[in-house]
């Protein structure tokens, strides 16, 4: 580890100034993710700049019937606050499938958005990689890729984001509240995380000195239809191979509205909206869902030993679409798929 200053934030615009004074300075929030990234060398900052006395503690109700939650809000709180129970149990739910106890506690909000990929060739500083260093190669592309993406992925990196909660949030039509040099400005969760493309270091579209203040839920019709289904190597704390995160309005028997997002099948939290609008109005049966199923992953593509992710993933978008449609959401305190 080699050394870096450290300063304590008093305000959102001191955490603004100190990025924007040194572009190798980064926030310490719950510390879950940075902390490793720092203790494995694959992060080298300057300059840590400790955010955790911000005011952006507080999950307040909006007009509308939505909720904004702070930055800073840990993943416990938000996952058991009863407003976020009863009006987005979908998030709710994608929380508690990840993690443990005790990084839930820890970890808050704005840094489980940022968390970077568990690719292990990037937490390895020995091996080439185009996120750690960009131009060095992508060793996962023809070597050991079980955990790697299925789609979206580029010629420059294939690896996935990790997080549980953003799949949730995806799916919500979230809103990230953003405060820069700029002044305030918002990004549409789906406008949020990156596809790697040329670029594959870049993970978000985050500008240079900003950092992320809140997230916006609007109110929805989701919170009786919905489930998040995570399927990994082992029920305990375990990374998702494919998670599903699956949201349906219907009225007599028909869907109104549908609402899907996959984790653990590419580098951002996946979405298709053009495929969701394809099913308003047909049957909320099992031919439906296979056919959402054959539609999401019509562009999917392994990569040898991830070869299995594309029918897993099929299975547990119709599962998870089963669940939604039935009122019987994945139960994550038992785990076992229902």
């Amino acid at each position: 580890m080699k050394p870096f200053s450290y300063t304590r934030a008093q305000s959102v615009g001191d955490a603004v100034a100190a990025l924007v004074a040194n572009p190798q300075a980064q926030l310490l929030a719950g510390g879950t993710n940075l902390v490793d990234l720092i203790k494995y060398d694959v992060t080298q900052p300057e300059a840590v700049v400790d955010i955790n006395r911000l005011p952006l503690k507080d999950i307040r109700k909006l007009p509308d019937g939505g909720l904004r939650i702070g930055a800073l809000v840990s993943n416990s709180a938000v996952a058991y606050d009863p407003r976020v129970k009863e009006r987005f149990p979908l998030l709710s739910s994608a929380i508690l499938a990840g993690a443990s106890p005790q990084l839930r506690n820890a970890a808050t909000t704005g840094g489980n958005i940022l968390q970077r990929t568990r690719c292990y060739y990037f937490y390895d500083p020995s091996s080439p990689c185009n996120k750690r260093k960009p131009g060095s190669g992508c060793p996962a592309i023809g070597g050991l890729n079980r955990i790697h993406a299925i789609l979206g992925a580029s010629d420059k990196c294939i690896a996935v984001h990790p997080s549980d909660m953003c799949v949730a949030l995806a799916a919500l039509d979230a809103k990230v509240e953003i405060e820069g040099p700029e002044g305030p400005r918002e990004i549409p969760f789906s406008d949020f995380h990156r596809l790697p493309g040329d670029e594959p270091e870049k993970d978000n579209t985050l500008a240079h000195g900003e950092i992320i203040t809140a997230i916006r839920l609007d109110a929805n019709h989701f919170a009786g239809h919905h489930t998040y289904l995570k399927l990994r190597d082992r029920l305990s704390y375990a990374f998702a191979l494919v998670s599903v995160a699956a949201a349906i309005q219907a009225t007599e028997g028909q869907i109104v509205e549908l609402r899907i997002a996959l984790g653990g099948v590419a580098h951002k939290p996946w979405r298709d909206r053009l495929a969701e609008a394809e099913f308003a109005g047909a049957p909320a049966d099992d031919e439906t869902f296979r056919r959402v199923a054959d539609r999401l992953l019509s562009q999917a593509k392994g990569q040898g030993h991830n070869d299995f992710k594309i029918p897993l993933a099929h299975r547990a978008i119709v599962r998870a679409l089963q669940q939604a449609a039935s009122g019987r959401p994945q139960n994550q305190t038992l785990k076992a798929i229902q």
